[in-house]
């Protein structure tokens, strides 16, 4: 059975052996072809709010506005929206004074390069654009307490302007249920301090901070505070497909119009578990594959379809590295995955470390299964010393599965695992 893979900025055509091959998990996004163009999508969303004024209206009488949009690690296609959004802002209002933060959340600044690959670069001379520095206390201002306890810092900028917008797009996310929404917020342009204790391992464990589930999630909870805190007052979120090409938009209510596009993408990217010895999974390609820290993503949908003990295959550039330091030394430091988990059960939230989460999702997954990470784009040393097995192709990665769980092992395939909501009935 040949399939086809996301990686980089390029696809890899692999072969899985007939009598191994168990099946693929895919999003139906791929399949929904919309009767609009992407730019027309994009203006019926605006045109028609979900719980909320028109964006002209609300602009209307304000001296700036603030739009706030994500950073170089999330495919949001703002060559696309942000042109569409400029230029609503100013036939209502020309006089506005508009800038653009990026909501870097934890990651390291956006550069101008990336920028000009996200933007364009007539935005990126025209336009003021910030990166939020979330280490920076200088650009931070305490707002008030979390529902979970933990203090809020946001952007002096975001709290200082008259009004906040924000553009995303929504896909599964492996603990806040869902991305876009309220995530411009916090972690987007929130102090380090609030972050951590927002992905506290308390949090992190808990039974509801899953893949595509809202209700009782307590990381979602904590991040519809901030937004409200914020006084996010419009969104503007789209859902893409394995190209990253506008098949839906959603606009208004920062709450309302998630949830509308949070129940779109549930409807195209659930899927129902094939379990299997061996799980072949991915972070879809170019821009969420740069990096080993992200592609934890991925691996959390081929956890959900892995029998016990089973055998993951992550396939991922990470082109950039790890991805982040503490995240890195955390893993190399460990003897093993499961000291990890006993020793983030003691950490209290106001004491979480940096890329704690991550590193926490990670050894969850390497205390239950074998993950052999195919990349021929970072040091291999990397790789092992974060527990697991290096590749250099998926062919090489399936041998050394295939003897780890036998010639008869079962193979499913999911090529993109974070557009996926695996959904498993039996207790593997």
């Amino acid at each position: 059975m040949k399939v086809r893979l996301p990686y980089h900025k390029t696809f890899l055509d692999v072969d899985i052996p007939d009598e191994n091959f168990l099946g693929v998990l895919s999003s139906k996004a791929d399949k929904y072809k919309p009767s609009l163009s992407q730019e027309e999508i994009v203006k019926a969303a605006l045109d028609n709010p979900i719980g909320s004024p028109h964006l002209e209206e609300l602009v209307k009488g304000k001296k700036e506005v603030l739009i706030i949009t994500s950073d170089h690690t999330r495919p949001v296609p703002s060559k696309i929206t942000m042109p569409i959004l400029l230029d609503t802002i100013r036939r209502a209002n020309p006089d506005i004074d508009i800038k653009i933060m990026i909501a870097t959340g934890f990651h390291r600044p956006t550069t101008k390069e990336e920028m000009i690959n996200k933007f364009g670069e007539e935005i990126v001379k025209k336009e003021t654009i910030i990166n939020h520095m979330a280490f920076d206390k200088d650009q931070l201002e305490y707002v008030g307490v979390l529902p979970s306890g933990g203090k809020l810092y946001l952007n002096k900028m975001v709290c200082k302007s008259e009004l906040v917008i924000s553009e995303g797009f929504i896909e599964p996310h492996f603990f806040a249920g869902f991305s876009g929404g309220r995530k411009s917020i916090l972690p987007g342009v929130a102090g380090a301090t609030s972050v951590m204790e927002n992905h506290c391992a308390k949090f992190i464990a808990s039974p509801y901070a899953r893949t595509g589930n809202l209700e009782n999630n307590p990381i979602h909870e904590d991040m519809l505070f901030a937004a409200k805190a914020a006084n996010l007052a419009f969104i503007l979120n789209v859902v893409i497909d394995k190209d990253k090409k506008i098949i839906n938009a959603f606009s208004g209510d920062s709450v309302l119009a998630h949830e509308e596009g949070c129940k779109f993408v549930k409807q195209l990217s659930s899927v129902k578990a094939k379990p299997a010895d061996i799980v072949i999974s991915t972070n879809g390609g170019y821009p969420l594959d740069q990096n080993l820290y992200q592609s934890v993503k991925g691996m959390t949908a081929a956890e959900a379809a892995c029998r016990e003990n089973g055998v993951i295959i992550m396939v991922a550039a990470c082109n950039d590295g790890h991805g982040g330091e503490s995240f890195y030394n955390n893993m190399k430091n460990a003897k093993s995955p499961r000291e990890i988990l006993d020793r983030l059960v003691k950490v209290p939230p106001e004491d979480t470390a940096p890329d704690q989460w991550e590193f926490q999702i990670l050894s969850r997954i390497l205390d239950k299964h074998t993950v052999i990470f195919v990349t021929d784009m970072c040091d291999p040393k990397m790789i092992e010393d974060c527990h697991m097995i290096h590749a250099y192709t998926v062919e090489d990665a399936i041998k050394q599965a295939l003897k780890l769980k036998g010639n008869d092992a079962k193979i499913t395939v999911i090529p993109d695992g974070v557009s996926v909501i695996v959904e498993n009935d039996e207790n593997i």
